[in-house]
């Protein structure tokens, strides 16, 4: 399972290309569409066709809301991401909602030995409910996320409009993608213009 399952999941709340906030998860169907969307780092945890229903994305957007907050802990002193910065769940309450979530299915280490090759341990899940082990799923690798070394680097994007958190890739990384710095250079230039011509320093 990889960490980066809980980056898209925190992602489900992005710039919806038209100066507001989209969420990918307000209703069923939306959940089910992202969970397929997300096979590949699921590893099986779901059956092909799997569909969500309001129980389960109630459970998905709760260990997000926690996930979130706890990205804004991440990359504290800088700001968090403009979607929920005023209202976040409290740290303690985050930490409390991922660890019971991530306890709600019992994992058991599997020892991967391949002719030739280095032994390899991996987390594998019980026989239990396809829903359980989703949102258990999403929790650990959240807690895998943000025990690893991909949190140092946690950013939220800084582009005007943007919500989106991002992991650096580089020293000089500002905004999660291309598109973003073009938005904020943009930004930029326009406020310096309009600084001058209102009279601002430089006129």
């Amino acid at each position: 399972m990889e960490g980066r399952l809980a980056l898209e999941l925190a992602s489900t709340i992005r710039h919806d290309g038209s100066g507001g906030v989209a969420d990918d998860l307000t209703t069923v169907q939306g959940t089910t569409r992202w969970i397929r969307e997300q096979a590949g780092l699921l590893d099986g945890v779901v059956p092909a066709g799997f569909e969500a229903d309001e129980e389960l994305r109630r459970r998905v957007t709760g260990v997000r809301r926690a996930v979130r907050a706890l990205f804004a802990r991440a990359v504290s002193p800088a700001p968090a991401s403009p979607a929920d910065a005023r209202a976040l769940m409290p740290v303690e309450e985050a930490l409390a909602h991922l660890n019971a979530a991530a306890a709600l299915e019992s994992v058991a280490p599997q020892l991967d030995w391949p002719p030739g090759g280095t032994p390899t341990v991996r987390l594998r899940p019980g026989e239990g409910d396809a829903a359980v082990r989703l949102v258990a799923a999403l929790a650990r690798a959240a807690i895998e996320f943000l025990t690893g070394p991909d949190r140092e680097q946690l950013r939220a994007c800084t582009a005007p409009r943007c919500v989106r958190y991002f992991v650096k890739g580089h020293g000089r990384q500002e905004w999660c993608r291309p598109s973003c710095g073009n938005r904020a250079r943009a930004a930029r230039h326009y406020r310096s213009r309009h600084t001058v011509t209102d009279g601002g320093p430089g006129s």
